[in-house]
């Protein structure tokens, strides 16, 4: 018996495999996250995140030039306030920390597009995403009165100059609200990223570190989606989609590829794929500990997240990857 198919003809040689790859990821596909906190000359390592840091808005400057000159064309900034209150001020007052640091970027870097996390649980003292009810302490937001919140959110965040606007907090009807804001603020070109497909994970846990937004009570699965549900995602997605997104968001990513794919195939609109805290971490840690090629094994983890079906990644990987790709 003599082979006649020999697929391993076409894997043996370097650039003939660089040839037929199928799935190649590039320094476009890449958007950096960035934590913004007051003060000046800040630059404190996140613990459970070793190579990410909560910066002052100067610093953040100095971060976004870099990655500009890295070739990653966009960040997502998210905020830490100094305060915090129940009507998660910091989050939609003129002169928060993340309208501080859109302005300084986009004075400072006008090419990068800066995408704007539009939330509220880094801004309120119980760290949910909106209001509750006087004495709740299961976390059960209420929905309708925190689309107004995050309307009046966007439309700030759009004054400070952000590029795009990319609401995270799983609230229903919240792509609509924050469409209607913004095209009675005059940003009708505004594009929204929305967070469709956000799934309640324990992947999050380094991320609420950085962004010091852990609930102090309860939970968000009563709004976050249950891990085990995916004809749920698509659900989402086509709410969205109606309400006015013109990008979508899958979050996590390592776990949820078939997600990712599931999304791709029911939509015509850029997929995004958030590598999450977690999952960054891991492979982190593992790679401190000579456990595993760093470079190899983000590599394959992006390339796979683009394989699934994302036009976009977001990473704390990205200024790596970028340095990697360009070694190439």
């Amino acid at each position: 018996m003599f082979p006649k198919h020999r697929p391993r003809r076409l894997r043996s040689h370097p650039q003939l495999r660089r040839m037929v790859q199928e799935t190649v990821v590039t320094t476009s596909d890449l958007i950096y996250p960035l934590f913004a906190v007051p003060g000046e000359s800040v630059s404190q390592e996140v613990t459970s995140m070793p190579g990410v840091y909560q910066l002052s808005v100067d610093k953040i400057v100095e971060e976004a030039k870099e990655v500009y000159d890295l070739g990653i064309p966009s960040i997502i900034l998210f905020g830490i306030p100094d305060d915090k209150d129940s009507e998660a001020t910091g989050a939609w007052h003129d002169h928060g920390i993340v309208q501080k640091a859109s302005a300084a970027v986009k004075e400072a870097v006008p090419d990068l597009v800066v995408i704007v996390d539009t939330c509220l649980c880094e801004y309120t003292q119980h760290g949910h995403c909106g209001y509750l009810e006087t004495g709740d302490l299961t976390g059960r937001v209420l929905n309708d009165p925190t689309l107004e919140l995050l309307k009046k959110t966007a439309v700030s965040q759009a004054k400070a100059g952000a590029d795009i606007i990319a609401p995270s907090g799983m609230m229903d009807g919240f792509v609509q609200a924050i469409r209607e804001g913004l095209d009675t603020s005059g940003f009708e070109d505004l594009p929204i990223l929305s967070y469709a497909a956000k799934y309640s994970s324990a992947y999050y846990g380094p991320f609420r570190d950085a962004a010091d937004s852990a609930p102090q009570f309860g939970d968000r699965r009563t709004y976050q989606m249950d891990p085990a549900n995916s004809r749920e995602a698509i659900k989402e997605i086509e709410l969205d989609l109606h309400e006015g997104a013109d990008m979508l968001m899958v979050k996590p990513a390592l776990a949820y590829m078939d997600i990712i794919w599931q999304v791709k195939q029911a939509c015509n609109v850029p997929v995004a794929a958030y590598n999450v805290s977690g999952e960054y971490s891991m492979v982190k840690a593992a790679a401190l500990n000579g456990w595993v090629d760093e470079e190899r094994v983000v590599m394959e983890t992006l390339t796979s997240f683009k394989r699934a079906g994302a036009d976009l990644i977001l990473t704390y990987h990205a200024k790596d990857a970028a340095r990697w790709l360009e070694s190439q």
